[in-house]
């Protein structure tokens, strides 16, 4: 059964979520606010985690899933990212946008696209999850939160309870999110001195990208 936690959504209880990351330490696949849609997230080394979070959502391992990270520095350990794409990630984060990029060593396989090597990461801006990003002190694998068979993400807390409750270790309620999932842009067209390619147009807008 699923624990759930009502926080307040700009100033959250850090006492409730650091129970939310013992959860996570202990290998369970949480469901958490972010600037677009609710998600599912889980400790990025715990394989058996991962695997969890892919069943919950029933997608294989072709599917990409999103490395979430506090901060640019932070997310310069796992992508490898030239001048020309840190200012251009510089620009739009914190905010509703997924990057592709480069994977470094530090990303395991099983969680980089198997051919290209590639990535997923966005530092979202929401103050509930940069607090449980800062709390837990390293990235989260996420996956929005689009029950199987939907095209829609979910961003109704207590509906996610009621559907999820069996599944997920947690449940962190800091009220409805918006229903529109982020922008995905792949910046690895950058490496060869090209342009950043629009995957997905959603809730960030085009025009910090140049797009």
């Amino acid at each position: 059964m699923a624990q759930y936690f009502e926080v307040h959504p700009d100033n959250p209880q850090p006492r409730l979520l650091k129970q939310a990351v013992a959860l996570l330490a202990k290998g369970e696949v949480i469901a958490v606010p972010t600037d677009s849609s609710y998600a599912l997230a889980c400790q990025l080394d715990d394989r058996n985690a991962v695997d969890k979070l892919r069943r919950i959502r029933q997608i294989d391992e072709k599917r990409l899933l999103t490395l979430l990270c506090r901060d640019l520095s932070e997310l310069a350990n796992y992508a490898r990212v030239d001048n020309r794409q840190y200012r251009l990630l510089k620009t739009c984060t914190p905010g509703p946008y997924t990057f592709v990029l480069e994977a470094t060593k530090e990303v395991p396989r099983r969680v980089s696209h198997p051919q290209r090597k590639t990535i997923g990461l966005r530092v979202p801006e929401h103050p509930v999850l940069a607090e449980l990003l800062a709390l837990h002190g390293a990235p989260l694998l996420a996956s929005t939160l689009i029950p199987p068979g939907e095209t829609e993400p979910m961003n109704d807390p207590q509906e996610i309870r009621d559907r999820f409750e069996k599944l997920v270790g947690a449940v962190i309620d800091a009220g409805a999110c918006t229903s529109e999932p982020t922008t995905v842009v792949d910046l690895t067209p950058m490496d060869a001195g090209g342009e950043p390619a629009l995957i997905r147009q959603g809730r960030g807008p085009l025009g910090p990208l140049g797009l």
